[in-house]
């Protein structure tokens, strides 16, 4: 992943009723590029978010499901995605996109 600046890594956060409950402990979960290591999403949320400061990145691929096509016996695939779950050390701060939900 040659030549990828930090705002390429990240591409949205993830919101559901479990990421919700793990914002308490200062965990962040968000869907990153598939190719993004996780020294280069540590350093991607750091430069996004002011006072953040990253204490470990934990990362999975998430293959992409069959579907059928138009109605039809043919399948498809979808994407294949990869998230992060990012937690932050205990003095910094909390990210600001989350805290209106």
């Amino acid at each position: 992943m040659a030549n990828v600046q930090y705002y390429d890594v990240i591409l949205k956060p993830v919101v559901t009723e479990k990421t919700m409950e793990l914002m308490g402990d200062k965990k962040y979960t968000f869907l990153v590029h598939p190719e993004a290591t996780k020294s280069q999403i540590k350093e991607a949320v750091e430069k996004m978010f002011d006072g953040t400061k990253v204490a470990k990145v934990n990362t999975m691929n998430c293959g992409g499901k069959k579907k059928r096509v138009r109605g039809t016996f043919k399948y498809g695939k979808t994407a294949a995605t990869k998230k992060a779950i990012v937690q932050l050390t205990e003095d910094s701060k909390d990210i600001e996109i989350f805290q209106g939900l």
